[in-house]
């Protein structure tokens, strides 16, 4: 899969610069060559598919919530937007990260 196949794309942001750098390094082939072993970037995240109903920082940071608030946003974008599959992605302290990819059936 691609970007480009997905319908709904939200990911959690603690903090404003580290999303800010995720997706810039997303779309750099220097950042996929030299850490990822691939021979161009992932690409660029269109941002008209980029957390639109707000993301953590703008609902408050639900610390212990992240989770449940992706998935339930996710999902109900993906219902509500007539999309087939969502991404969604968070951090978590320790340099941890955790994706998941969703499909509505």
């Amino acid at each position: 899969m691609t970007l480009d196949d997905l319908d709904v794309i939200e990911f959690h942001e603690a903090f404003a610069g580290q999303i800010l750098s995720n997706l810039k390094a997303l779309a750099s082939d220097e950042f996929a060559k030299e850490n990822l072993g691939r021979d161009k970037a992932v690409g660029v995240v269109p941002m008209d598919k980029f957390n639109l109903w707000g993301g953590s920082l703008s609902i408050g940071h639900p610390f212990g919530a992240t989770g449940g608030r992706l998935l339930t946003t996710t999902a109900n974008r993906l219902q509500k937007e007539g999309g087939t599959y969502g991404l969604l992605a968070a951090c978590a302290a320790g340099a941890h990260g955790h994706a998941m990819l969703i499909k509505k059936t």
